[in-house]
């Protein structure tokens, strides 16, 4: 190593001009020194800083990678592999840590501490003694001193020397030029020590950094070159097959969007097959976006694009940006129809099945809007109760379906199905032959029950309003719906009342009511009819049997629609399959003397058998009713309530309906 330039201390007494020169050189770089010293304090605490936060890092690195496990993940099927993998590099940066941790160690006793340790020792030293120095040299005190001593010793006289005074003066002198000797010495001492220690500051923190790397890396190889290798490898074998199934998968969604954007312009029109549109009748589930009706005043409306969905028996509404949906309409018993309502085109209304209004919705296309209407009355009879709901649907759409093809009527299907009936049908039958006689051993073909081509209606003939003013002669109609407590005068009188919820499916001309084949063939027709010319719309009324007549009464404004006596009544049937179904054939006279048969199906919300048996009771009191004898007896064999009228109904909610039970109540008071 080269020699290193050095004040001469023999030079210190004397205290040369050059020496005050040389001594400035020394004293810039200590000063430069001390600068740089300071510098590289800085970088290393930021090293040491930096590696203290390469410990807190890799901890909280470690922590991070164990909580994956711990996410709610919406669609984190799959990642057992990754949760598996991501422990196992927990339990390596744990590792890393522990050696991060001893190498921050390393480097504040081998890197930090000594540059510290050189600042605060050497540097503040040389600086003390150069604050001493400076003092001794430029002291006032000090400089008058020495030169008041100079100066009486310069004034001895020659001759006459007085040696007492001579040795004071030269004690004094001495004295200065000894503390003044001391105070350089030690500065030049210090300042000639500092060029080696320097030399050793700067590289002893690097050598302890050296070391503390290169036991780091030491450590880290010797801990994971053996069991990583091949950890990594498989690790990256599993990344390289999941970038094999992403471009897979990014190729299969690229040709599938191709394939989607190349359809017709008509997938995105709304109505883009008004003319004959394929239309799924078997549907017992529906979901799509429809517009609902919002009364926002006594005269305004407001119309809001709804998500709607059925959910078992429920008509389910989700808006958007809602988590789940909520329910709209129990669909249970319910009736849908097509409506006009404010010249808006594909509308449809759901009402309850105690007759209430319920909601108006909007499709936005003639399919959707007959989808809707055929999900929701499959869904209303309970068809998704049943084991195979898809299969039943079918079913019965295909029974509907057969309009004119002149095969075996429902008779013929229920006689093959269901060669038994309950007991109560079976007591029927055998107690009123004469009034629902069972069906014969040859079945008639349909055109000798109805005649080919007959025209079939699919609303009540006679309105409201005409048939009131043919029975109430001048009185006039309530404008507001409201009825007059003596509205029905032979209701009171009648020992039968009983009041169902029906809907009016169809009527028609039929050839003979020998037979209830003819009801069951008008029922085929009738159904057939509305599902070939997609007829939705129902009229719903309150059927009510009394021990007279049959009357069909408006449920909103309480009015008349029909009357049939019961005497006219001749034959009444309710299907087997389609329990809700029931018929009755008229008799009803002409102006020219003879008389017509007409066949009237309707659709109810209880049993037919419930009707029919209703029907029958009514025609066997009619029987009794001039025999004072028979008459007692069948009131003997009937339950009545307290204030003289049959009951009809059992209390207990019938299951294969699920009627309310509020209708229930309305249905068994007799």
């Amino acid at each position: 190593m080269p020699a290193v330039d050095k004040l001469l201390l023999e030079e210190a007494l004397q205290d040369s001009p050059q020496t005050r020169s040389l001594l400035s050189v020394f004293e810039e770089d200590a000063g430069t020194l001390t600068d740089y010293t300071n510098q590289l304090l800085q970088a290393m605490q930021r090293v040491y800083g930096a590696q203290n936060e390469m410990c807190l890092a890799t901890q909280q690195l470690s922590k991070q990678l164990l909580a994956y496990e711990k996410q709610n993940f919406a669609l984190g099927k799959g990642d057992e592999e990754v949760i598996s993998t991501l422990h196992y590099f927990s339990k390596v940066v744990d590792e890393l840590n522990v050696l991060h941790t001893e190498l921050a160690k390393q480097l504040a006793d081998t890197m930090v501490l000594p540059i510290i340790q050189f600042r605060e020792k050497d540097l503040t030293e040389v600086s003390t003694l150069k604050d001493l120095f400076g003092l001794a040299s430029h002291d006032v005190c000090l400089f008058l001193e020495h030169d008041l001593s100079m100066a009486k010793y310069s004034r001895l006289p020659k001759k006459k020397e007085n040696e007492k005074v001579k040795t004071e003066v030269g004690k004094e002198v001495a004295a200065a030029r000894r503390k003044q000797h001391l105070s350089s010495l030690q500065y030049y001492c210090a300042l000639n020590a500092l060029q080696y220690r320097k030399r050793m500051a700067m590289m002893e923190p690097m050598i302890g950094f050296a070391h503390g790397q290169i036991n780091f890396f030491k450590k880290g190889a010797e801990m994971f070159s053996k069991h990583m290798d091949s950890f990594l490898s498989s690790v990256a074998d599993m990344v390289q097959s999941i970038q094999v199934e992403l471009e897979a998968e990014a190729e299969k969604m690229r040709v599938s969007q191709q394939e989607f954007l190349s359809v017709d312009e008509s997938v995105y029109t709304p109505d883009s097959d008004v003319a004959a549109p394929q239309i799924n009748r078997n549907l017992i589930q529906k979901a799509g976006y429809l517009n609902l009706r919002n009364k926002t005043g006594l005269v305004t409306t407001t119309w809001e694009r709804l998500y709607f969905f059925t959910q078992g028996g429920n008509l389910m509404c989700q808006p958007r940006g809602a988590v789940a949906g909520g329910l709209i309409q129990d669909l249970d018993n319910c009736s849908v129809m097509a409506v006009d309502c404010e010249d808006r085109r594909y509308c449809f209304q759901i009402t309850t099945p105690n007759g209430k209004s319920g909601i108006i919705l909007q499709a936005e296309s003639r399919k959707e809007n007959e989808e809707w209407i055929c999900a929701i009355n499959n869904i209303s009879r309970q068809i998704y109760l049943t084991d195979n709901p898809e299969a039943v649907a079918i079913k019965l759409n295909q029974t509907a379906l057969q309009a004119v093809t002149p095969i075996t009527s429902f008779g013929k299907k229920q006689e093959s199905s269901c060669p038994s009936q309950n007991l109560k049908n079976s007591e029927m039958e055998n107690e009123n032959d004469k009034i629902v006689p069972k069906a014969t051993a040859s079945l008639p073909e349909a055109e000798e029950l109805i005649a080919p081509g007959t025209p079939i209606q699919f609303d009540i003939v006679l309105p409201a309003t005409e048939f009131l003013d043919q029975n109430r002669g001048s009185r006039r109609t309530n404008p507001f719906g409201e009825t007059e407590d003596e509205s029905f005068p032979e209701a009171e009188d009648s020992l039968l009342q009983q009041m169902f919820i029906v809907r009016f499916l169809g009527s028609m001309a039929v050839k003979t009511d020998s037979t209830t084949e003819v009801i069951y063939e008008a029922m085929r027709q009738v159904l057939a009819a509305r599902a070939i010319h997609n007829i939705f719309r129902m009229t719903e009324s309150h059927l009510m049997v009394t021990s007279q007549s049959l009357r069909l009464i408006d449920p909103q404004t309480q009015v008349s629609r029909a009357n049939f006596e019961l005497t006219s009544v001749t034959q009444f049937a309710a299907h087997q399959e389609n329990k809700r179904l029931v018929g009755f054939v008229i008799r009803i006279p002409e102006s020219t003397g003879e008389e017509s048969l007409s066949t009237y199906i309707f659709e109810s919300n209880s049993e037919g058998e419930k009707i029919c048996y209703a029907i029958n009771l009514g025609k066997e009191i009619i029987a009794v009713q001039k025999d004072p004898e028979a008459l007692a007896q069948l009131m003997l064999s009937i339950p009545l309530t307290n204030d003289g009228k049959y009951v009809l109904l059992n209390d207990q909610p019938d299951d294969n309906d699920g009627n309310p039970s509020e209708h229930r109540g309305a249905e068994s008071e007799a």
